[in-house]
């Protein structure tokens, strides 16, 4: 049996490298005859992941991280057809059964049969149905025809892998936030959060036609990462003009069409609040800077356990939100994780084909899975940098 190691959550925190059972192809006690083992090529670090990380979540210790995964296939169970060992592919980060309702109709974010306990599933975290996480040397895949999206040629995305390790999760999401938005040609895109997400929704909305496209954060790096790639930034910690005011500054009105909040419930204030948590001030201050009729997209993670919130609400994913701004708005709202399935292969084809270079625009950065640890505390201090670990030490400098 093959050794194997994956990145654990002990504590609030800290994380730790460890070793790990090697997986097999089984649900419990029953084969899992629709599945695969992967030789995880990339998994990459999510600002999900942090969360938890933080304590801000009810994770349990010991849970395997990582739900962003690219891997190899070494071994495939007798159901498993059009994937075939030695293939190279993309792991959706939702677990989806394609059988069910929601799977049918491409929901697969909120599939009915993969977690007993809610609608929906993924690796590696908390509430979404034990699965084990992909921060690891091998994992195993369930559903594999369905969920797996193969590369056409190893060479060629092996090539591309800093690109294309971002299609599991956070090149999907922002895409998704953005359509969600109602982005399209021509649009003025307000983006809430400049981490790997939130830039990942800018450059999408690039690749949907946008005119302009703001991003907003406090971190100074962060800001000067969206204007590499041309994005307008705003600094949500100016105590000397309002969000909006700023946006008028680059635009000549202190609104947009569309808004994305890729954020989520870890939110500060803005200007002189900026140090304080303020859990609803992203989707209020959206509401107040998006025109009537204008989309706002909710890709950024809202929880309905937060041990750390700031009160007895917030701790239950209550939050403050002006509804009745956003209603006399006529804004349409959408809320949920990315059915990434939905936007797998088309994101893909645009990264193969040079019209994105999303590695650029988030600022990748290849490191080992002993370096796994200092990744996640380099990223808890607001580094403008998508970290990539690399297990087997297969990705190219």
């Amino acid at each position: 049996m093959a050794d194997n190691r994956g990145v654990a959550y002990i504590r609030p925190g800290v994380v730790e490298v460890q070793s790990i059972d090697f997986p097999k192809l089984a649900l419990g006690k029953r084969k899992c005859n629709h599945g695969v083992i992967l030789k995880v090529v990339s998994t990459n670090i999510c600002g999900s992941d942090q969360h938890m990380v933080r304590g801000r979540t009810t994770a349990p210790e010991g849970l395997v991280l990582g739900h962003e995964i690219t891997g190899e296939v070494i071994e495939a169970g007798r159901d498993v057809e059009f994937i075939k060992v030695g293939d190279l592919v993309s792991v959706p980060f939702n677990i989806a059964c394609g059988r069910c309702r929601n799977c049918k109709e491409r929901n697969t974010g909120v599939c009915l049969t993969v977690n007993p306990a809610r609608p929906g599933a993924a690796y590696g975290y908390v509430d979404m149905g034990g699965w084990i996480g992909g921060q690891a040397e091998y994992v195993m895949v369930p559903y594999a025809d369905f969920n797996l999206l193969k590369f056409p040629d190893k060479d060629q995305a092996m090539a591309k892998i800093k690109d294309l390790t971002c299609l599991s999760d956070i090149l999907p999401t922002g895409f998704h936030g953005a359509v969600t938005a109602g982005v399209g040609p021509g649009s003025i895109v307000y983006v809430a959060g400049g981490g790997p997400v939130g830039l990942a929704c800018a450059a999408s909305a690039q690749l949907l036609g946008a005119a302009c496209v703001i991003v907003g954060d406090l971190i100074p790096e962060r800001l000067r990462q969206a204007r590499k790639f041309g994005c307008e930034t705003v600094d949500v910690s100016n105590k000397n003009a309002t969000v909006a005011e700023q946006i008028e500054q680059i635009i000549g009105i202190p609104e947009v069409d569309s808004a994305v909040d890729c954020v989520g419930f870890e939110a500060r204030g803005h200007g002189a609040g900026a140090g304080v948590e303020a859990p609803a001030t992203v989707l209020n201050s959206l509401m107040e800077i998006t025109r009537a009729g204008g989309g706002i997209g909710i890709p950024g993670l809202y929880v309905t356990g937060d041990p750390g919130g700031i009160d007895d609400d917030a701790k239950i994913g209550k939050l403050g939100i002006r509804i009745g701004l956003g209603w006399a708005k006529s804004h349409h709202f959408m809320t949920g994780q990315c059915p990434v399935l939905k936007y797998h292969r088309q994101l893909m084809q645009a990264i193969l084909y040079g019209k994105i270079n999303i590695a650029k625009a988030v600022n990748v950065q290849v490191i080992s899975m002993d370096n796994a640890p200092k990744g996640y505390k380099d990223f808890d201090k607001g580094a403008a940098k998508k970290f990539v670990i690399d297990p087997h030490h297969a990705i190219a400098a």
